[in-house]
């Protein structure tokens, strides 16, 4: 439902309190539909949007993959009615639960599922077979009766609930509503090529995308209002990235310099590789490692796009690559895999796909690359691991283990959360330094 919210701009504003937030809600998205015209509902589109629900839990595909597929179909379909499907598709997935209860949807049954959601926001559900016996008025009843416990009001597993509730206590309510809001499109300047200002005002002059500063956060601007901002002359130039303002966060505290010898050890497709060549204004080496080819492919692509020209990467095939790399690196960045709490609103299918099982699996991995990794850091060097978890034993949990086991070789400078409900992702980091 709050995928509407950032049609509106940022003058809404979701109240703390649960029964209040989702009235906001709610009155946003009925307004949204009068205003696009999506109250006269059509076949193709609404058979679209079932099509990807059914892509996405009977083939447990990822969400915006499933959307992109199907977006791709049907040429004809114009701006409107690819964007009712796409956020409608986001909407149910991110409220499935509560919407399965409201509707007493069994498993499979997307269509009471999309008539539950058009009900919830007052547009007429048309009198086809396929809504064949759906009641408004029980609907909204059960609603009501639903929005009175939280791990159906928030639509989240119980097992997740009740992790999230054990880890982090009463901080939990406030977490998962924010997870559960629109996320904000932000970008980070490529300081190689330009100023904020100087991006601010060609994005401005070539496609009208308006955008404001974020205090705090140097290389960032955010989209007053979602647009395809990856057909622009300057995204093609390579003058930004798209980058959360919070992810802008983790480079900087690694505290890097130009001329350094620097490794972004997890680094995937190289968002905050290239934040660190710019941060180090391409003087000095960065070595980006990943255990997936295709991963450092694309992140040379967008290092030749970005005007980079001091990373080198490397693929972890085996750990003799790690061990060539010993005592080599002035700064080493761990930014290791995670159950990925602290981006469910980018990602609400994340939270149907999760299992205790992965995540202890993934905290395995985690301890792991610490003690491994961290062998590349020059003795006085600086390491700073981080995730896009919002648990306690994805962070400082980890890092306290880890200093543990390391019987006073590393110590803990400084670590820094950046939660939800600040406006933004959740990710922890925690900058540590090699004293011998």
């Amino acid at each position: 439902m709050e995928q509407f919210k950032t049609f509106f701009g940022n003058s809404i504003q979701l109240s703390a309190n649960p029964a209040e937030h989702h009235a906001v809600i709610n009155k946003v998205i009925c307004t949204f539909a009068a205003d696009c015209n999506y109250m006269k509902l059509y076949n193709n589109t609404t058979n679209a949007v079932v099509q990807a629900l059914e892509q996405i839990f009977d083939d447990n595909r990822y969400a915006d993959k499933v959307i992109e597929k199907v977006l791709k179909q049907n040429s004809k379909w114009g701006a409107r009615d690819r964007r009712f499907i796409a956020e409608t598709t986001y909407d149910i997935v991110r409220w499935y639960r509560l919407l399965r209860e409201m509707t007493q949807a069994g498993e499979r049954e997307y269509w009471k599922l999309l008539g539950g959601w058009l009900i919830v926001n007052e547009i007429p559900v048309p009198a086809w077979e396929e809504f064949k016996g759906i009641s408004a008025s029980e609907v909204l009843k059960r609603k009501k009766d639903a929005q009175k416990i939280r791990k159906i009001r928030e639509s989240i597993p119980d097992w997740l609930d009740e992790l999230g509730a054990r880890e982090l206590g009463k901080t939990w309510d406030a977490e998962l509503q924010a997870l559960n809001e629109e996320a904000n499109v932000v970008l980070r300047v490529n300081t190689l090529k330009i100023t904020k200002k100087e991006l601010q005002q060609r994005l401005y002059d070539e496609n009208n995308v308006e955008t404001s500063s974020i205090e705090g956060f140097p290389d960032a601007l955010v989209l007053h209002e979602r647009q395809n901002v990856f057909i622009t002359p300057s995204f093609k130039e390579g003058l930004f990235e798209v980058q959360d303002a919070a992810s802008q966060f983790i480079a900087p505290f690694l505290k890097v310099e130009p001329g350094q010898r620097v490794i972004d050890a997890c680094a995937g497709a190289g968002g905050k590789t290239l934040h660190l060549a710019a941060l180090m204004k391409s003087k000095g080496r960065i070595i980006g490692m990943d255990t997936e080819q295709w991963k450092l492919d694309e992140m040379q692509k967008r290092a030749r796009r970005a005007g980079v020209s001091n990373l080198e990467t490397r693929i972890i095939d085996s750990s003799k690559v790690v061990k060539r790399l010993e005592n080599s690196a002035d700064r080493l960045l761990l930014d290791v895999p995670c159950s990925g709490l602290g981006v469910l609103r980018r990602n609400p299918d994340a939270k149907w796909k999760l299992s205790q099982e992965f995540i202890d699996n993934v905290k395995e991995l985690q301890q792991h690359i610490l003690q491994d990794y961290c062998l590349m850091i020059k003795v006085g060097g600086l390491m700073v691991y981080s995730t896009c978890s919002i648990l306690p034993s994805e962070n400082q949990h980890q890092v306290k283990k880890f200093l543990d086991n390391q019987n006073g070789r590393f110590h803990l400078l400084e670590e820094q959360h950046a939660w939800p409900s600040e406006g933004f992702d959740g990710f922890y980091m925690a900058l540590m330094k090699r004293v011998s």
